[in-house]
């Protein structure tokens, strides 16, 4: 038998519990800290009462829904299994030649892109710049260029881009005939997601894509939905052939339907995420670590020594991100989770420390 492919996200639960036979305090997942709405959960169960049939491969109900809360035309709107499968359809469908990303950011764009033995180019993002986009970003946008992929907030960073550039960005793709992909996974924890959203720049040119899911902000990473925004139509359709059919579930359907009626999530979530983010980053700067002014429900920061395996052994999994391109060994991201388990986190974090001053 082969090797299977070592898990490169976090939330590898299955690993660590193999490993030491429990389940962790996972910090290593950036999800919604309050879980998955009970109105969601009871959908998601009332589905696989239904009779057995196959689930509706348009899933017209909801992208009928999906179009309503974000206010655009419904044929705008492709659904998948999670977002990490439209990533892929997007860049099968196109079979770009040549492609721009940023680092460090999400893994799974390199990783769809290396299918098509596409030409990767790396933005490197400078740690002395708050890992910021800058403005000469433009200038690796060139004719030949097939696809750029931007994560807005950038994961592992939570850092954003201005909209005033990201307009300039999509401005640049459409003069070198490039797509221009924005994942907003993180988007619904930005303190004002409308001011950032890239949608208003959907506008029938065919060159914006936009990734969105409902992993991160009702929780729902296993049941694995999310949809993504075009204004080509031809394109969508092409994305659609590029897998296999009846790629999102029943009960993800009817999960992601309930979803769109809890109005008070977003807000709900938002609002604690203004308190206990920062007092998270406090108390991590307060370590001596160096924390970067993350803007979503996670923060990357650097500690000059190893914390893995002495957090695994206190029951913690954190996200390692040495393995991002950009960044290194001493590179951390943890989730903004509820304030006892993060007061759990940075007692473990101060015992670690205390250890190794002895």
């Amino acid at each position: 038998m082969g090797e299977h492919r070592p898990p490169e996200h976090g939330g590898d639960w299955a690993g660590y519990r193999s490993a030491y036979g429990a389940l962790p305090l996972d910090f290593s997942a950036n999800l919604n800290p309050f879980g998955m709405p009970d109105a969601v959960r009871r959908a998601a169960a009332s589905a696989l009462a239904e009779p057995p049939r196959y689930p509706d491969p348009l899933c017209r109900a909801l992208r009928a829904a999906i179009a309503a809360w974000e206010h655009v035309d419904e044929n705008w709107c492709l659904c998948g299994a999670g977002a990490a499968d439209l990533i892929y359809r997007a860049v099968l469908a196109r079979r770009p030649r040549r492609a721009l990303v940023t680092a460090p950011s999400f893994s799974e764009y390199e990783a769809a892109l290396s299918l098509t033995d596409c030409a990767v180019e790396r933005y490197v993002l400078r740690v002395e710049d708050g890992f910021l986009l800058r403005e000469d970003f433009l200038d690796a946008i060139v004719p030949g260029t097939d696809m750029v992929f931007l994560c807005e907030p950038n994961n592992p960073t939570g850092r954003t881009t201005d909209r005033a550039l990201l307009a300039a960005v999509l401005a640049r793709c459409r003069e070198a005939g490039a797509l221009l992909v924005v994942d907003e996974c993180f988007g619904e924890f930005l303190d004002d997601p409308a001011s950032h959203t890239m949608k208003p720049f959907l506008d029938g040119s065919g060159h914006l894509l936009i990734l969105k899911a409902f992993t991160k902000l009702w929780a729902m990473a296993g049941l694995r939905l999310g949809y993504c925004l075009c204004d080509d139509g031809a394109y969508l359709a092409a994305m659609g052939r590029a897998g296999p059919p009846w790629a999102v579930s029943a009960p993800a359907q009817a999960a992601g339907l309930a979803a769109l009626t809890q109005t008070e999530t977003g807000p709900a979530v938002r609002a604690f995420l203004a308190k206990e983010r920062p007092w998270l980053a406090a108390q991590l700067t307060a370590l001596r670590f160096h924390v970067v002014p993350g803007e979503a429900n996670y923060l990357l920061f650097y500690a000059p020594r190893s914390l893995l395996e002495p957090l695994a052994r206190r029951g913690i999994l954190l996200r390692g991100c040495a393995g991002y391109h950009g960044l290194g060994e001493g590179w951390y991201r943890a989730a903004v989770r509820l304030h006892e388990e993060n007061e759990r986190l940075i007692g473990a974090l101060r015992e670690i420390c205390w250890e190794e001053e002895e």
